[in-house]
């Protein structure tokens, strides 16, 4: 499809006209330094309202020092945001990108770690958060809260953004108090539909009082269908409708999941697309004033396109899609959407780093984070065009060939094998996540409109490096299993003892279909990510019973900071998978596997036909060294400078084609 005529619409929205009907929605970007927004933000921001972004929702504000959340929140109570945040405003709104931001509070799910506050909640509930609790809030605390709000907004208004959304969403503090199960008072706060959405009706009143008829005020809520405690969607349907009744906002943004559903709240490729059409669908009947906007997990503009065609929403947030490709509006209205970097639904660099407390940033798109140093998410030429070979065709090699040519450069790709991708294209063979196989392509196009020579089945040692004469060489040949069963857990055991005894293979043998693994496998999955675990649901989706051993406390350990362990192991649990937790091989039979636990020392057998190995891989020098002894210079990126991730392997490739 490239015909978006739905996407390319102008809507009005209060006082300002949107030049389409995709949002850049709020989500925590984390690069706050001492409270304050500056150069990363405003280069982050600016890249997309660049990209055509009709409105960009920044990242949430809280309200009062019982809200702060992360390191790098905005500081709460204090007019020096307004300067740095005037500065974001007007470089964006350059561009024709309406500006508005979030307000948040997460009632009883606050970090102390970060606020150094007790938590505040309606009813004194627990924190989904961490397991601190929170205390019964007084009516002076109500009032104290929603005043932080309405400062919160007036100082929003004074650095020049066009609107607030007021946060509602996920069972932070407001639609706390609109669920029963989380607000128990019998005060004018509690009880009747009226008392409990008092809070939320006395925040936007108050705001529209004190900033008046030109600024827009937005909602945002959520859907929760999983959670029986959470509100079902009539009943957000009725609470949305009685405040679209009163006139109190110009729009309401619909979610997905929250503090008690997290996983569907950034929702990865374990779920399907489109997640907040549903409930935009019911909101869009029940309003009459308000401009409806569906998110989550619509990730294309083709997603939101049909969204919109189909009168299910007004307008669609994409969030995760403009961080990995922060032009994807321009290029859509452009014609082009082939040309639009796909996000692969991942969360390991979004998420995942905002989880650990970092700024963010994006496995495929190494730029985010980075624009205020890098220039943006494009290139300057280079001020001389060199010949460049890259040797390698994994996501190192393809990101270093990309940019070089970007650059003006005359690059050379020659990867060994048949196809391009190296192990990210195996990672893509696991499943659900064919979305890694759509990148490759994606590079593919790319580098063959550039004008790159592709060399395919071209295996290259250092004389053939020598004898082609680059400018510049890379080495991006990636890394191999280690096949020697060494186990970080076991680290007197150089070698598994029984490796000599056969079925013994790794996961890139599996993937690739060279392994022959019987029916009873075990799986030693050393890493906890997707290369084990992924590995493991394949080998049980095509039948073999598989019995998933590792050294961490649970199954798919760091897959926990992108919010996607609990449904890989719901998933592998259905498939029958036995898994063996705290606990290492210390010999391999043949038939059997010697598993002993970390905890107790004491080993038990378990019989198996084959035995595959998710251990950290290896990289090979032999070819820079051969390289130095002739004199020739290159630069190592991705797998073969230090297996790691595909994250840190684009980031390097994108690294050497802009040093070249």
């Amino acid at each position: 499809m490239t015909d978006f005529t739905h996407i390319f619409q102008p809507v009005q929205l209060r006082h300002k006209t949107l030049k389409n009907r995709v949002v850049f929605g709020a989500h925590t970007t984390n690069m706050a330094r001492d409270g304050l927004p500056g150069d990363q933000h405003l280069a982050y921001y600016l890249e997309r309202a660049m990209g055509g972004a009709a409105m960009i929702v920044v990242e949430p504000m809280p309200v009062h020092a019982a809200a702060v959340l992360t390191r790098g929140n905005f500081a709460h109570d204090t007019d020096a945001v307004i300067a740095p945040f005037r500065r974001i405003n007007e470089a964006c709104q350059a561009h024709g990108t309406v500006m508005i931001q979030q307000l948040y509070h997460v009632g009883g799910h606050g970090d102390s770690d970060n606020s150094w506050h007790a938590h505040w909640s309606p009813s004194g509930g627990p924190s989904y958060h961490d397991s601190d609790g929170s205390h019964e809030m007084t009516e002076a605390e109500i009032e104290e809260t929603i005043d932080g709000f309405v400062q919160a907004a007036i100082r929003c208004q004074k650095a020049g953004f066009d609107g607030v959304e007021v946060w509602a969403a996920y069972n932070g503090f407001l639609d706390q108090f609109w669920a029963p199960f989380s607000n128990q008072r019998t005060d004018q706060w509690g009880g009747s539909l009226e008392n409990r959405t008092r809070a939320s009706r006395e925040v936007l009143r108050r705001i529209r009082a004190a900033c008046g008829d030109d600024f827009i005020i937005g909602l945002a809520v959520n859907d929760d269908p999983n959670v029986e405690a959470a509100l079902g969607r009539e009943d957000t349907a009725e609470i949305v409708a009685l405040h679209d009744a009163e006139g109190l906002m110009d729009y309401v943004t619909c979610g997905t999941g929250g503090y008690l559903d997290f996983y569907t709240l950034m929702p990865t490729f374990l779920y399907g697309e489109k997640l907040g059409v549903d409930l935009a669908t019911l909101l869009k009947s029940v309003v009459r004033n308000a401009v409806v906007t569906a998110e989550s997990h619509i990730r294309t503009p083709e997603n939101a396109n049909t969204v919109l065609g189909a009168g299910e929403a007004d307008l669609v947030s994409i969030v995760r899609g403009q961080i990995a490709d922060p032009h994807l509006v321009a290029k859509a209205e452009a014609g082009r959407p082939g040309d639009i970097r796909g996000c692969i639904s991942c969360n390991q660099q979004c998420w995942g780093r905002r989880s650990r407390d970092y700024y963010i940033s994006c496995l495929i798109n190494p730029s985010v984070g980075h624009e205020y140093l890098w220039g943006g998410d494009r290139f300057e030429p280079a001020p001389t065009a060199r010949s460049v070979l890259v040797v390698g065709g994994g996501p190192a090699g393809l990101e270093a060939a990309r940019v070089a040519a970007e650059r003006g450069h005359r690059a050379t790709l020659a990867e060994a094998g048949p196809k391009l991708g190296g192990q990210f294209r195996l990672a893509g063979l696991q499943p659900r996540r064919g979305q890694i196989g759509e990148l490759i392509d994606w590079y593919e196009r790319q580098l063959t409109q550039l004008g790159v020579d592709l060399r395919l089945n071209t295996y290259m040692d250092d004389d053939d490096i020598a004898a082609f004469g680059a400018d510049h060489v890379v080495l991006a040949t990636g890394s191999l299993p280690a096949e020697t069963g060494f186990q970080k857990a076991l680290p007197h055991l150089p070698r598994l003892p029984g490796l000599e005894r056969g079925n013994v293979w790794s996961v890139e043998d599996v993937m690739m279909q060279a392994a022959r693994p019987g029916a009873h496998v075990v799986l030693l999955d050393e890493g906890g990510n997707w290369r084990g675990c992924g590995t493991a649901w394949r080998l049980a989706e095509d039948g073999h019973q598989v019995t998933l051993v590792t050294p961490a406390a649970m199954v798919g350990k760091e897959l926990e900071r992108s919010a996607t362990d609990w449904p890989l192991r719901r998933t592998l649990a259905q498939l029958g998978v036995r898994f063996v937790t705290d606990a290492a091989i210390s010999e391999w039979t043949g038939d059997g596997a010697m598993v002993q636990s970390l905890l107790t020392g004491q080993t038990q057998r378990v019989d198996a036909d084959a035995l595959v190995l998710a251990t950290t891989n290896r990289a090979d020098m032999g070819l820079r060294d051969a390289l130095a002894d002739k004199g020739i210079a290159c630069q190592i990126i991705g797998d073969a400078n230090a297996p790691r991730n595909a994250a840190l392997a684009i980031f390097e490739g994108r690294q050497a084609g802009r040093a070249v």
